[in-house]
């Protein structure tokens, strides 16, 4: 498994690469769906925001406070998640996920509450990376898909997921030169 360093490292370049994405696009860019089950550019960037500061760096926390009762101290990772942190990514195939109002994402409210979101979760990825050799590796919350996480495989997760989506990025984006 990469460092910690080297994984915040590259999720600041991930960071950048999807802040000069959004240089480039409108707002009427980050509304346009291409049907009603997907999402827009904007509502993309609203989940890899959300999902890492209210999901994923929530879960870190809990996992730096040892006395969390939501601790899976015997737990492991599914299958799935066995292999994604294998590989070092997600299988390179769209996630459908039901649309529903705790999953589907908002559209954005401007253009400055994408670049705020995203510098807020880099400025938060700085701060936590420090602290994730403090806890045990057993303090682990349970991902609904990929089993029980601890504080540095949900660290991991963030810049993963990151990566993950300039696959819906890239083609968000070039259905909008169509």
């Amino acid at each position: 498994m990469r460092s910690t360093t080297e994984v915040l490292t590259s999720f600041e370049t991930a960071v950048e690469r999807y802040l000069a994405e959004l240089k480039k696009l409108d707002m009427g860019s980050l509304y346009k769906k291409q049907s009603e089950e997907e999402w827009s550019i904007g509502q993309m960037y609203v989940h890899l925001i959300q999902s890492a500061l209210f999901l994923h760096l929530h879960n870190i926390e809990k996992c730096l406070s040892s006395e969390d009762s939501t601790l899976n101290l015997g737990e492991e990772k599914t299958e799935l998640g066995r292999q994604v942190f294998e590989l070092g990514q997600f299988p390179p195939v769209p996630v459908k996920v039901p649309a529903s109002p705790q999953y589907t994402p908002q559209p954005p409210e401007s253009m400055e509450s994408l670049i705020d979101g995203l510098h807020e979760v880099v400025e938060r990825m700085r701060s936590t990376e420090p602290l994730l050799h403090q806890t045990s590796v057993n303090n682990k919350i349970h991902h609904p898909r990929l089993g029980a996480l601890n504080a540095q495989e949900w660290f991991l997760l963030i810049e993963m997921h990151y990566r993950h989506h300039f696959l819906q990025l890239d083609r968000l984006i070039s259905n909008l030169e169509m």
